[in-house]
């Protein structure tokens, strides 16, 4: 502190003692002053504060500047053939989910639609009529086999009749006419013999010409039996043999009923075909339905929607292009789904683990935003990368690795922020 006076020539005596001896002692300096001290004091109070807050601010934390924002990138191609009609979205554009970006004509997809679901009528027309034909068949095959059992039990019935015909024919009727015969022999030759011993007593006229005339007359009537006996005896031979033809013609109707019965068995697996060739026409049916489900879906297809909600970028289409089966048209990047893929040092994984508390800066605002480990990938970037190291070589120099690490960040507004996928971030994970 000091003190300036102005004095003059003249009063040069009056001036107090104890001023002149104030202005002439010089301050105290370097650390004998007390306010240096209390100064150094003071600043070396908040250093060592700053240190200790700055330490334990830093000790757990790790930090990295190899990072960015990751999103679900959702490249959009068409899954048909055709020329693009409409294209409904520009370039940067937001879209909601199931909004249509792209059309592609659907003229061919439509007539080939159309003609599935003719092929899909015309199979059902055809598998109800095989329906039908079923129960048909089987009762038309169970009226052959009765039918056929029954003429093979009236040709059993007519070829018992036709044996016992001919037998009787055979044995009883053809006997009796031989016996006749044998008995009408006997007595053509009786009478005979009498007509011959007549005729020389009637000439000596030992008997009347009278007697000799019957006797004459009975040989003739004899005769005339034994002829007749004979004519019936050929007629039961003739019997004999057309019983025998009606017992063979009988047979062979009872073999003809047999093969019907049997054509009526086999007729019996004509059911099964009928009913194999309804499940064939069922399975048409359900193949044609297949391919009317195939047309619709081709049709859907011509629409391409949005399968999230996002912004479309990164467009390739025009309208009137031909596009090509699994062709890219456009990307739809949801921005409301983000996160960031942080790769830390080998060496700063020891304390990390999922659901530890992490800040991202972002470049784009230079804002922290809060968020939290997700997970650890669990490879290291470079074994994930198209070609990973070979290190079985001669010349090897150890490198730290990298491993990602995906922070999920919180609710951000998008008033706030908008993240997009590719950003540039500092991410810090606090490991206490």
């Amino acid at each position: 502190m000091s003190v300036e006076i102005e004095v003059g020539f003249e009063n040069a005596t009056k001036v107090p003692r104890g001023l002149e001896e104030l202005s002439l002692e010089e301050p105290p300096k370097g650390l004998a002053n007390p306010g240096v001290r209390r100064l150094l004091i003071g600043g070396g109070a908040v250093a060592l504060a700053a240190i200790a807050g700055l330490f334990a601010y830093y000790y757990n934390r790790e930090t990295t500047d190899d990072a960015q924002v990751d999103g679900h990138i959702t490249p959009m191609a068409s899954k048909v053939y055709g020329r693009v009609a409409q294209v409904l979205v520009d370039d940067n554009q937001p879209v909601r989910v199931g909004q249509v970006l792209v059309k592609i004509d659907p003229r061919d997809y439509q007539a080939a639609l159309d003609q599935a679901k003719a092929s899909l009528a015309l199979a059902e027309s055809e598998a109800r009529s095989a329906g039908v034909d079923v129960p048909r068949t089987r009762e038309n095959v169970a009226s052959g086999n009765s039918s056929a059992d029954a003429q093979l039990l009236g040709a059993q019935a007519d070829l018992a009749r036709a044996q016992a015909t001919y037998e009787q024919a055979q044995t009883a009727d053809l006997a009796w006419a031989q016996a006749n015969v044998e008995k009408s022999r006997a007595n053509a030759e009786l009478a005979k013999a009498d007509l011959a011993r007549y005729l020389p007593l009637m000439e000596k006229g030992e008997i009347s010409k009278q007697q000799y005339d019957a006797a004459k007359a009975n040989a003739d009537a004899t005769a005339s039996a034994l002829k007749a006996d004979q004519e019936k005896l050929a007629q039961a031979q003739r019997n004999v043999d057309v019983t025998k033809a009606q017992l063979d013609a009988a047979k062979a109707r009872v073999e003809q009923a047999r093969a019907g019965v049997a054509a009526a068995q086999a007729d019996v697996k004509q059911v099964n075909m009928k009913a194999a060739d309804a499940q064939a026409k069922i399975a048409k049916v359900e193949q044609a339905r297949a391919a009317v489900g195939a047309a619709e879906l081709n049709l859907s297809y011509t629409e391409i929607t949005a399968p999230v909600d996002g912004v479309a970028t990164h467009k390739q289409v025009e309208p009137g292009q031909i596009v090509q089966a699994g062709q890219g048209l456009l990307v739809v990047v949801p921005l409301q789904n983000v996160w960031v893929t942080a790769n830390f040092k080998e060496t700063q994984l020891r304390n990390m683990k999922p659901g530890q508390k992490a800040e991202v800066k972002v470049d784009t605002y230079g804002k922290t935003f809060s968020g939290r480990v997700d997970s650890i990938a669990g490879a290291t970037g470079s074994v994930l990368s198209l070609l990973p190291p070979e290190n079985a070589t001669g010349n090897y120099v150890k490198v730290v690795q990298r491993i990602p690490v995906k922070i999920v960040l919180d609710p951000i507004s998008s008033e706030k922020a908008v993240l997009r996928p590719g950003m540039n971030v500092d991410a810090t994970v606090v490991t206490n």
